[in-house]
């Protein structure tokens, strides 16, 4: 049987000739490709500062920006963004790039094999990637097709955003992130070895994720909607469950991020020194003083919250009973849950849990921020600055630096006066390659 690696690097050549037009797409990061000027009218080098600058020139050296320069300067290969708005390339905290959720998602976690989701997450991550957004943490897939497709991303194999990549979620037996809802000899044997109880054994799955080249370790602190189980919303692990999986974590050298819904949940990890909540549903004043203390990042997925609860309540729910009474119960409280945490402080990075909601429709989330009570500048930083401190990537992406990648893309209006400009993507440019342009 052939590798995924093998099969994902016979794929590119589909890729390639499937390019429309519109989209430029090339392979590699070679420091031979020459100089490219980026000629821009309205450039946000640095969304910490709100800095809008205009008339600059970004001199791009093969994969890394070299200089900015005053004024429209350049020869030979120019990418003329004198009219638009110019912004560093998009970071999503949270997708799952192998998969999408459909009438059939049940039925193809036991007919797709690892290669096939493999393919799947390689069309997605083109999607991802047109849609201005060139870094993505991708939170629970399995891991030889995640660890496969991220590492043919980055060789150049095919195209995609650059992927942080936690392989499968440490859980508990029965729990959130295990196989639930099918024949006890089929998730035997589709149960993977992150699944684990008690402290001793979670802290094997936890190493055996490293081994197995996972990035950054996810967990399923409490239960979640998708999960085809009435366990609830409530913590899973044990107290002392949760501060194994953190401690060999650390040690490791890899921080701990918790899909986490219940405040039970989220207030015992974040005492076991968690890094960063996802989705956060039913957080409470003591979460909000606890993560505003440690300086823990919040990522709410409000479009994963939105997207489950229309789902349920529409005359098309494929969702099972199980599924559609929490996404019923949890998804209308998101919004609210987001903006008490804006109010109190926490910081927030910017996720969408694509793959739950549709891939390349990420950018819809920046409209919920707002609405949130973050001003347009908030959720373009929360997306890019506040994204890459959280996942310790601040040195290669979230600005536009001499001596940082080159991945910038542009819009055509202000996404400071309206977000949902970001929705409109005309040129995308990663680690010095174009990728889109309009």
């Amino acid at each position: 049987m052939k590798s995924i690696t093998a099969v994902l690097a016979a794929f590119a050549a589909c890729v390639a000739t499937s390019a429309t037009a519109q989209t430029s797409v090339s392979s590699g990061n070679s420091p031979d490709r020459g100089t490219t000027y980026v000629q821009v009218g309205r450039l946000l080098a640095d969304p910490a500062s709100g800095r809008v600058e205009r008339d600059k020139t970004l001199v791009i050296r093969g994969n890394q920006v070299a200089e900015i320069r005053d004024g429209f300067v350049g020869e030979g290969e120019i990418v003329d963004l004198r009219s638009a708005f110019v912004l560093p390339g998009l970071i999503d905290s949270h997708v799952h790039l192998t998969g999408q959720q459909n009438p059939n998602a049940r039925l193809e976690e036991v007919t797709q094999s690892n290669a096939e989701q493999a393919f799947v997450g390689a069309r997605y991550a083109r999607r991802t990637l047109m849609a201005g957004f060139t870094t993505v943490a991708d939170l629970g897939a399995s891991n030889e097709s995640i660890f496969a497709l991220r590492d043919a991303i980055r060789r150049g194999d095919v195209p995609g955003p650059r992927v942080i990549a936690s392989g499968s979620a440490v859980s508990v037996h029965g729990g959130h992130g295990d196989i639930n809802g099918y024949r006890e000899d089929i998730m035997h044997l589709l149960s993977s070895e992150s699944v684990c109880s008690g402290p001793d054994d979670c802290m094997r799955a936890v190493r055996t994720q490293v081994r197995s080249g996972a990035d950054i370790i996810k967990i399923t602190a409490t239960g979640g909607v998708l999960s085809n189980t009435a366990a609830g919303l409530g913590q899973q692990f044990s107290d002392d469950e949760l501060a194994a999986i953190v401690d060999v974590a650390h040690r490791m050298g890899r921080q701990v991020t918790a899909h986490a819904h219940g405040a039970d949940g989220i207030n015992s990890f974040l005492r076991a020194g968690g890094d960063s909540i996802e989705h956060g549903t039913y957080l409470d004043g003591e979460s909000i003083r606890l993560m505003r203390r440690d300086g823990v990042y919040l990522v709410p997925t409000l479009m994963a919250g939105d997207f489950v609860a229309r789902i349920a309540a529409g005359p098309d729910n494929f969702f099972t009973p199980a599924q559609t009474a929490k996404a019923l119960e949890a998804g209308p409280k998101m919004l609210d849950m987001a903006r008490r945490a804006h109010a109190g402080g926490v910081r927030i990075a910017f996720g969408t849990d694509s793959g739950v909601s549709a891939h390349g429709d990420n950018a819809g989330e920046f409209a919920l921020l707002v609405r949130a009570g973050l001003t347009p500048l908030e959720a373009v930083q929360a997306a890019t600055v506040n994204a890459a401190d959280h996942l310790g990537i601040a040195a290669e992406a979230g600005r536009i630096a001499p001596g940082m990648p080159a991945d910038l893309i542009a819009v055509g209006g202000d996404p400071l006066e309206d977000v949902t400009e970001l929705e409109r993507v005309r040129f995308v440019m990663r680690d010095g390659v174009v990728h889109r342009e309009e």
